[in-house]
């Protein structure tokens, strides 16, 4: 019997584990590659989370712990987003998940019933569209521009909005494009949802990587209103390069974190018992990689820029936060997975294609490697891009 979820069929494959996996093998076969579409810091997760987690497992800390989380991750969650982001939850409105990406999906299916449509600003994060689908909502895909900064406005927002309108999803610092919302720009989107009676989620798994001056703000703590219909989503992935651990959380009102909460007991259980000591390590030891990171990534953020803007057809906007570049490649005559297959296959240069975050005239290119390997790689990029 194959017969396979209808569900299954509306759902797209991840392009950007794609590109990865074509690289990862290009590699194993002995060719050189220039990654520049990497979604994770090169860096090793730090020394003493690492031991944490180690002295966690073994210690035997390896059975179920309850489904939101450990006791202890959760106070220092809820004094964390005080503390950082003006944001008061009780511990027991926060859930411990597996990855940020699966807190966004508890978090949308917590929300989103059959036809329900959400509102996503593109470009966008891949997994968003997929994730509503999912849920059986409606993606709703609301195309910004550079002259916006890649950021929806409130008159795009209130085009957008129908009786169906169940949420919008904000991501800032922004993934594919580095975009950060100012607390005047995340007021005014916020004015329309509460107008609306619609819920806001908030995916702020970025927000230790932000440049420049420019300052990471929680939607949730600008007014009393506006907590009370957001769920914020952040995880341990990006700021402390945790990826494989597999570390998010949620931060709702009540009733959500409580319905959050049980889909993840009807699905993973829990996050990894020992890892969440990792976690708690993160959270409560010294930050000093969190910044040094952020200093580090600036560095190549200013050195490819300088390279990118150097080259005569392309276009990008300057992103304030995560480690990537959004480039307008419409001059360039190819569409996205086009020019990445042929940047792969000819160039040896990994990127990811614009359609992949609904944006077909553009790539992303991350800066999340090494400074050699980005400096190759660009003079690759810009070889490419003067023969077409």
């Amino acid at each position: 019997m194959e017969s396979i979820s209808s569900r299954i069929h509306k759902v797209s494959p991840s392009l950007t584990l794609s590109i990865t996996n074509q690289a990862k093998a290009m590699k194993a076969r002995g060719e050189e590659v220039y990654g520049l579409a990497g979604g994770e810091p090169e860096m090793d997760t730090p020394e003493h989370i690492k031991q944490a987690g180690a002295a966690a497992l073994m210690a035997g800390f390896t059975k179920y712990t309850p489904a939101a989380g450990i006791p202890e991750l959760r106070d220092a969650l809820a004094a964390k987003l005080k503390a950082d982001n003006n944001l008061h939850y009780d511990a027991k409105d926060i859930c411990v998940t597996a990855g940020a990406k699966m807190a966004c999906y508890t978090a949308i299916l917590a929300m989103v019933e059959e036809g329900d449509e959400v509102i996503i600003p593109a470009p966008y994060w891949v997994s968003y569209p997929e994730m509503v689908l999912l849920a059986g909502g409606v993606p709703v895909v609301i195309e910004t521009s550079e002259a916006t900064g890649w950021k929806i406005t409130p008159e795009q927002f209130e085009d957008a909005m129908t009786p169906r309108t169940k949420m919008i999803i904000i991501n800032s610092p922004g993934n594919p494009t580095g975009a950060v919302y100012t607390a005047d720009e995340l007021t005014a989107l916020g004015e329309i949802a509460l107008s609306e009676d619609i819920c806001i989620l908030s995916d702020e798994i970025y927000e230790k990587l932000v440049y420049d001056g420019a300052e990471h703000v929680s939607i949730a703590s600008l007014s009393p209103e506006l907590h009370a219909c957001t769920i914020t989503v952040n995880g341990f992935s990006k700021g402390y390069s945790m990826t494989g651990w597999r570390l998010g959380y949620t931060a709702a009102p009540p009733a959500i974190a409580a319905a959050i909460e049980k889909i993840q007991n009807h699905t993973v259980s829990n996050a990894t018992s020992f890892a969440q000591y990792g976690a708690l390590a993160a959270l409560t030891g010294d930050q000093t990689f969190v910044s040094d990171m952020a200093a580090e990534y600036d560095v190549k953020r200013q050195f490819m820029l300088s390279r990118l803007r150097s080259i005569n057809n392309i276009r990008v906007v300057e992103p304030k936060g995560a480690f990537y570049f959004f480039v307008y490649t419409g001059k360039l005559g190819l569409k996205s997975v086009n020019l990445c297959d042929k940047l792969l296959s000819r160039y040896k240069v990994a990127a990811v294609p614009g359609v992949a975050f609904g944006y077909d005239d553009g790539i992303r290119l991350s800066y999340c490697t090494t400074l050699d390997v980005l400096a190759e790689g660009l003079d690759r990029f810009e070889s490419f891009c003067r023969e077409h």
